[in-house]
């Protein structure tokens, strides 16, 4: 399996390879941008005192040790396989996803908390420092945002790093509203309220990018797949295929699908020509990058072809069978 995963991956690896050097780069170039920035935020935050600048130079920090964390990802998948890594270093960018959404989602609970505190016992904020901070801040985050903005968007490994500087530049707009208030009123609470505003949009979206990332680590059938409509497809479109059962569809990062299926065929039928037809198919209609097919012509080596269908393993399955692989 290990063997024959490589040889498919040789197919689409150079293209693959092209846009994940180019994201890599943008990763770096927003990382150096972010660190650079938070440490001036910081410092402004605790001058002037305000929460909003503070919780925005905390989530920038992680920021930039998660956009660090991306591009060691992106570094760590251009790794060839391995005879115990047989399916290469791709799905380290899906752990890596799922890491940072979990880190922004922590992030938020903190704002929200000390949040509270503040809006108790409002503190004294420097409006006109902290306006032209924020304001500075919100450049460098547009400036983030742009550059990762021209990544590949499919890669969940992308969406995190964008999600985390979409934070940042919400962040850097409640801080300058927060600072136009307090100059034009007084009123301190505006700090507080803004930056729970600000989390809330936050956790909502780590959320999602958790769930999505936690569905292709257990090995979920990927969203803009269908297993029945991909089975109806082949059967229709592969000469000599009688059906196709077994089938199991994940993805190693949201953008490379794999596939294992077995392959009914009709008596008389040329095994190797269908098998090519099924994984040419799968690759040009359905973007599975590389799929496992196992031909019979009568009974199923593994029991009867609708097996699979007794035991839980419908057309909405989204787990795949670790011994088949």
């Amino acid at each position: 399996m290990a063997h024959s995963h490589k040889a498919g991956e040789a197919a689409h690896d150079h293209g693959a390879h092209g846009h994940g050097s180019t994201d890599k780069r943008r990763v770096m170039l927003a990382a150096c941008l972010t660190g650079g920035f938070m440490i001036a935020e910081a410092l402004g935050g605790i001058f002037t005192n305000s929460l909003a600048l503070l919780a925005d130079a905390g989530h920038m920090l992680t920021d930039t040790l998660a956009l660090s964390l991306a591009w060691y990802a992106f570094h760590l998948a251009e790794r060839p396989a391995t005879s115990r890594m047989s399916y290469g270093f791709g799905r380290v960018k899906t752990l890596v996803a799922y890491t940072n959404g979990i880190a922004i989602f922590i992030i938020a609970l903190w704002i929200v908390y000390e949040a509270w505190q503040r809006f108790l016992e409002p503190p004294p904020v420097l409006g006109a420092p902290m306006l032209v901070i924020a304001t500075l801040g919100l450049v460098v985050n547009i400036a983030g945002f742009l550059i990762l903005h021209g990544g590949d968007r499919e890669s969940l490994n992308m969406r995190g790093a964008i999600l985390h500087v979409v934070g940042d530049l919400l962040g850097s707009v409640a801080a300058i509203a927060a600072a136009l208030v307090i100059l034009a009123t007084g009123w301190n609470p505006i700090d507080p309220i803004l930056s729970v505003l600000v989390a809330v949009i936050i956790l909502s979206t780590a959320w999602r990018l958790m769930r999505e990332a936690a569905h292709l680590l257990l090995e979920g059938t990927p969203q803009t797949l269908d297993r029945e409509a991909i089975g109806a497809d082949l059967k229709a479109n592969v000469a000599g295929l009688h059906d196709v059962h077994h089938v199991h569809l994940w993805s190693l990062d949201g953008s490379n699908h794999m596939a294992t299926l077995h392959a009914r065929l009709d008596k008389g039928a040329d095994a190797h020509a269908a098998v090519s037809a099924i994984k040419t198919r799968l690759a040009s209609e359905h973007g599975v990058q590389h799929a496992t097919v196992e031909t019979e012509f009568d009974r199923c080596a593994d029991g009867d072809g609708d097996h699979d269908e007794h035991h839980g393993h419908s057309g909405r399955d989204v787990a795949k069978q670790t011994h088949q692989h």
